[in-house]
């Protein structure tokens, strides 16, 4: 039987440690992939795996609120993304495509080689499509929330001036420079920027496991990365476009951007689905039980 590995990361269960319904059904576990050592949680032992992809600037935190909810039935997995959060390791490419590999890497060690069911908000949206197109066998759907797919309807020029950030987290150097030492003065301002109607789009515990996250070493960095490569994973996903999507896909999006961003999704899934919700970005805080509604009923949850 194989042991545990040590974690790299040192105080990863930081935001876990007084939380006697995570201990309950939860644990925190790490597998070193090509150099990488990822940090995923991990709970149930429903024959059903279901996978949550985080965004940024978030971390698998983001669903703690939703996790207990989808245990029936299933055993649920919320992982870091490579570089992010408690994930540690030097990452060579952050194309989404490069990226996704290893989380499918690592669910392989995991034993899950099909039918996986993956729900992702933002970036980690982007992983999950070059997921489910380049690794076509292992999922058997895909929920997307508020993230643009570039490659079809939409490219990265048009993406781009949707919001200062996207420009801005790509310029490396100086975005670290001038975020590091700084992380909780800028999430904080991130978090409501995107989310300008609601008071606290987050809660101050999570935004404190964030900012944790964030100030670890070389976090900022790759954060940086996933956005400067945008335009190789717009020109990425218009290939793996040409063949289409047969899995479910279901879109959440804020209602602005809802029909752009179905329209997107479909260049490589035409058969899409989708609902608006009224919320700002940060939808697993801000609309909590409609995400977990919606989770419920696309992938056929009980009543």
């Amino acid at each position: 039987m194989t042991q545990p590995e040590a974690p790299l990361s040192r105080y990863y269960d930081a935001a876990t440690r007084d939380d006697a319904e995570f201990a309950e059904h939860f644990a925190h576990r790490f597998s070193t992939i090509d150099g990488v050592q990822m940090h995923y949680v991990i709970g149930g032992t429903g024959p059903q795996p279901i996978v949550l992809l985080h965004g940024f600037p978030e971390t698998w935190y983001s669903w703690r609120p939703l996790m207990t909810e989808l245990l029936p039935g299933h055993t649920v997995i919320a992982v870091d993304l490579p570089g992010l959060g408690d994930s540690t390791g030097e990452i060579c490419r952050h194309d989404k495509a490069s990226l996704a590999r290893y989380v499918h890497l690592l669910l392989e060690r995991l034993g899950y080689t099909s039918g996986v069911q993956l729900v992702a908000h933002d970036f980690g949206g982007g992983i999950a499509f070059a997921l489910v197109t380049g690794w076509r066998e292992q999922f058997g759907g895909l929920l997307l929330m508020d993230f643009p797919v570039a490659g079809g309807s939409l490219t990265y020029d048009t993406i781009r001036p949707l919001s200062f950030h996207f420009s801005f987290h790509s310029q490396e150097p100086l975005f670290e420079q001038l975020v590091a030492g700084r992380e909780r003065i800028y999430l904080e301002y991130f978090y409501q920027a995107n989310s300008p109607a609601t008071p606290e789009p987050i809660p101050a515990h999570a935004v404190d496991e964030f900012v944790r996250a964030y100030s670890r070493p070389g976090v900022l960095h790759h954060g940086s990365r996933y956005y400067q490569v945008w335009p190789q994973d717009e020109l990425d996903n218009r290939e793996q476009m040409r063949t289409p999507l047969t899995i479910p896909v279901h879109l959440l999006a804020q209602a602005p951007l809802f029909d752009t961003f179905l329209a997107a999704i479909r260049g490589g899934a035409p058969d899409a689905t989708g609902t608006p919700v009224a919320s700002g970005h940060w939808m697993q805080h801000e609309a909590g039980e409609q995400v977990l509604a919606e989770i419920k009923r696309f992938y056929g949850y009980p009543a």
